[in-house]
């Protein structure tokens, strides 16, 4: 139902302070938190909503990175189940770039580099922001952080991951044309992934030069 605008309004004129939190509780509290929140927030017509109920999974902040090779031009993938894949997809294994939780005192760009050398065995040269999003804020915390390495391909192989946090990580290096026609066609689902993979068409010549 449409309802009239007293003013035109900006984007984004709303801040915090046009949000009254009036409780959260900790509904869940294992590998990650689940948070109950009752609020009340303005309304673009004038006035204030009722008291709104909400469930927020606090996943925290993460990093993801596309491994790249220049010279190559190549990319490297890893696959490894998921298990939000084996419940909503055909593919429990999915392929994606390399991610990781950031932990307490750790720089988005820590993680890129340890991230690689844990999951891909990868060295990293050098790394290109791209840019930070959250991953669905409409019930979830998780804000990304997304960047592109340089890497020597070649370095790329076998099977890698921390056995202690039940990873079991196969590498693959891939043409990036090869890459990009599997996001098309559905092969590759993670977001993170996508948005890098097209984002490195965007800018390839740019990278190569």
């Amino acid at each position: 139902m449409e309802k009239s605008v007293p003013q035109k309004m900006q984007p984004n004129q709303f801040g915090h302070e046009d949000v009254q939190i009036d409780k959260s509780d900790l509904v869940y509290n294992g590998y990650f938190k689940m948070v109950k929140y009752r609020f009340r927030h303005r309304l673009f017509a004038g006035g204030w909503s009722d008291t709104i109920e909400r469930e927020l999974f606090e996943r925290g902040q993460a990093v993801a990175m596309l491994p790249y090779d220049p010279v190559t031009d190549s990319v490297v993938l890893v696959e490894q189940i998921r298990i939000g894949a084996m419940v909503a997809s055909d593919e429990p294994w999915q392929l994606e770039i390399v991610a990781g939780i950031i932990d307490k005192d750790e720089s988005p760009e820590d993680v890129a580099v340890r991230e690689s050398e844990e999951e891909a065995g990868l060295p990293v040269q050098e790394l290109t922001p791209i840019t930070s999003y959250l991953s669905t804020s409409g019930g979830c915390s998780e804000r990304i952080h997304l960047y592109l390495g340089k890497v020597d391909a070649s370095k790329a192989k076998g099977i890698h991951g921390l056995p202690e946090e039940g990873e079991d990580i196969l590498v693959h290096v891939v043409p990036r044309e090869t890459a990009y026609q599997w996001v098309q066609s559905g092969k590759i689902e993670n977001a993170a992934s996508i948005i890098a993979l097209q984002w490195l068409m965007l800018n390839v010549e740019t990278l190569r030069e």
